[in-house]
């Protein structure tokens, strides 16, 4: 599962990685969670960040069950499951982040969180699927999924899932509508373990409303007891 993840770079570095362009303003985000609007790039307008609402809309986000159902997709099954294999054969996209965060179950009642990133710490993207519909008010709505795979040794220490991480090659042929099923379905792989880190964090990630540089910091492992030491 990924329920977490963070997008820390300017609008600058963005366009220049993904080569597209950005309307309006990005400010970085270190804490990104569901029901929250995010710039994806569509296998309909590579050439352009859109902006869609991850896993549900607003107008349903106090139904947190819900919410946390509908954030992920699993790969392995995303091509038969009738929910999902419209979206993987048309409507596919590729989510932009520079790390993601699980949770180490410490005891009973206490996790440490871990932020996964990139050896280059450089921004990368997740596969993912999106829906347009309408909602209530006749207003036409976007939402994106991630979509996720076994995790690789060094997530696996921690969750047994992780996102989809796709190489720029992989993330062409993920948008490339031209692409053959079988193509698409190899390049929900486990991301490569030699090419990534992980590092504990400050657990006032785990506060959706905490969104600040000091979240993505590296920590001292957090003990049985919630105790800490924030490095740098």
């Amino acid at each position: 599962m990924c329920g977490r993840y963070s997008l820390a770079k300017s609008k600058i570095e963005l366009e220049e990685r993904f080569q597209a362009e950005m309307p309006g303003e990005f400010n970085p985000r270190y804490n990104v969670a569901p029901t929250q609007l995010m710039p994806v790039i569509t296998s309909d307008s590579p050439e352009g960040f859109s902006h869609f609402y991850w896993g549900i809309t607003p107008e349903f986000s106090k139904n947190k069950p819900v919410s946390q159902k509908f954030i992920n997709a699993r790969g392995e099954t995303i091509s038969e499951k009738v929910s999902f294999k419209t979206a993987f054969q048309k409507r596919r996209c590729i989510i932009p982040a520079d790390g993601f965060y699980e949770w180490k179950q410490l005891g009973k009642k206490s996790k440490s969180p871990y932020r996964f990133v990139l050896e280059n710490e450089k921004a990368f993207a997740f596969a993912g699927i999106w829906e347009e519909y309408e909602n209530e008010n006749g207003e036409n709505k976007h939402t994106f999924l991630i979509i996720t795979t076994e995790s690789n040794p060094m997530v696996s220490e921690i969750h047994d899932r992780m996102p989809v991480i796709l190489t720029p090659e992989t993330e062409k042929l993920w948008l490339d509508k031209q692409t053959e099923l079988e193509a698409l379905k190899s390049c929900l792989q486990p991301y490569d373990q030699a090419k990534m880190m992980s590092y504990p964090v400050s657990p006032m990630v785990n506060q959706v409303s905490n969104d600040s540089p000091s979240l993505i910091k590296k920590t001292s492992p957090m003990d049985q007891f919630g105790n800490y030491t924030l490095f740098g």
